[in-house]
């Protein structure tokens, strides 16, 4: 699965500083503990596809260990009820990313299985029952674009009642995906649109809508290679690696407005909650 308008292929690690475009398994687990002792009190895993990562389950372990909420970002295609039983208690939140209930839809856009086998709402309806029945708390990420600004996804989120739906405006970070982004591209108007379509599932989840502008600039992330990196100038600014120079040093030369993250709701109530 290959989602044509994603920001974070990475492609210029691989090129320039890391060939098998990741840190070994030791490393990226020391990253998890430095970031935990720095002060990080929630950690996401995302990708790409996070659940491709063969060491993800040592990942979580470390975070949760260190006191960390844990969270992974997935298109499900990985969760099998193995992984859903081991990982009871050590992660907190499952992110199903969901952007079409339309078959043709997500064969463009790239939400489909080598390419070729699109995920359809029932396919999503069995995924969202197991997650469930193993008492994650759920969360549903939507990106919009030109292919599905028009669609209604009203069906899904009254079936799966997640605790949040995050949508995205669909974002261009050069050297990520400005390949492709033209045909993607949505305005600001057209994205309010598909927001003030949704609104009244308001009673079932809570919306959190980021624009673009919200986007940028407001998240701490780390990349493939263990380093922080922001988008503030619509393409990623890295630096320095936090194993070479230090957690403080590397975190200090990317720029994150905290104010910007409070106000897309990015401080919420994420600790795990036992029913």
């Amino acid at each position: 699965m290959r989602c044509k308008f994603c920001f974070a292929t990475f492609q210029d690690v691989k090129k320039t500083i890391l060939p098998k475009g990741h840190l070994p398994k030791e490393e990226s687990i020391q990253v998890v503990k430095e970031l935990a002792q720095f002060g990080f009190e929630k950690i996401t895993f995302v990708g790409g596809e996070p659940t491709l990562c063969p060491w993800l389950l040592e990942l979580i372990l470390t975070a949760k260990q260190a006191g960390m909420t844990t969270m992974i970002v997935t298109n499900g295609s990985n969760l099998s009820d193995e992984f859903l039983k081991m990982n009871v208690g050590l992660l907190d939140w499952i992110t199903i990313s969901i952007d079409s209930l339309n078959e043709q839809t997500n064969l463009k856009i790239g939400r489909a299985i080598i390419g070729r086998k699109a995920i359809l709402i029932d396919d999503y309806k069995v995924l969202i029952d197991r997650i469930k029945k193993y008492n994650y708390r759920l969360k549903i990420n939507t990106v919009v674009c030109s292919e599905n600004v028009s669609e209604d996804l009203t069906p899904i989120i009254e079936y799966s009642k997640p605790e949040r739906w995050k949508i995205f405006q669909v974002l261009p970070i050069k050297g990520q995906n400005d390949f492709e982004f033209e045909k993607f591209e949505i305005s600001q108007e057209r994205f309010k649109k598909f927001i003030v379509r949704h609104n009244h599932l308001s009673s079932l989840t809570k919306i959190v809508s980021e624009s673009n502008d919200d986007m940028t600039g407001s998240y701490a992330m780390v990349d493939p290679a263990g380093r922080f990196f922001d988008n503030s100038k619509g393409v990623y600014n890295y630096s320095d690696p936090i194993l070479k120079e230090g957690i403080q040093k590397s975190y200090s030369q990317i720029n994150i407005d905290f104010d910007k993250f409070l106000e897309r709701g990015g401080l919420y109530n994420w600790e795990h909650q036992l029913v």
